[in-house]
This record gives C-alpha cells, sequence and structure tokens, in this order.
C-alpha cells in the first residue's frame, strides 16, 4: 500500500502518524490486505444441515402458558414498595 492512501485514511481517522509510523502501517496494512486476499481464496461452502448439528428441535421442552409470580408478595420484603428492588450501589 503506498503512504499517500496510508495518510489518506489516517486523515480519514484523524490519526497523527510520523513518517516512521506511516512506513510501518503501511506494511502492516499491506500484510493484512495479503492475507485477506489468501482467505477469498478458501473455496467455503454453506451446508445448513452440518450448521448447528448438535441443536435437535425435537429435544426441546414444550412451550407452556403459566401463571405468574404475584407482585405482592415478590416485593413483601422489598425495601420500596413501588414495583422495584433496590440493590446495592457497584459503580460509583
Amino acid at each position: 500500500m503506498d503512504l499517500e492512501m496510508v495518510k489518506y485514511l489516517a486523515e480519514l481517522g484523524k490519526l497523527k502518524f510520523t513518517d516512521e509510523e506511516l512506513e510501518k502501517v503501511g506494511e502492516d496494512m499491506t500484510s493484512i490486505i495479503e492475507l485477506m486476499d489468501k482467505v477469498k481464496e478458501i473455496d467455503v461452502v454453506y451446508d445448513p444441515y452440518l450448521d448447528n448439528k448438535n441443536i435437535f428441535l425435537n429435544d426441546l421442552r414444550e412451550d407452556k402458558n403459566a401463571k405468574s409470580l404475584d407482585t405482592q408478595k415478590l416485593l413483601s420484603n422489598a425495601k420500596n414498595q413501588q414495583n422495584c428492588f433496590v440493590v446495592p450501589k457497584v459503580v460509583e
């Protein structure tokens, strides 16, 4: 990758580099692009039957409608009775 392209990309990314750093970044970007070109050469075919082969839909439980818990009972031991729980502060 030429230095002008690296300077342009650095400008777009609002990055500042010295001349030595620009050369190093250019070399790194060139090696990354070469690696991605090699990855593109790999023949990959997606097979949905082989993907997620350990999940069997027949083994899932049936989804059933169930009665939810009573709000008043849940909040009976809560300090705040306004339909919420107060938890200790963990971040200051």
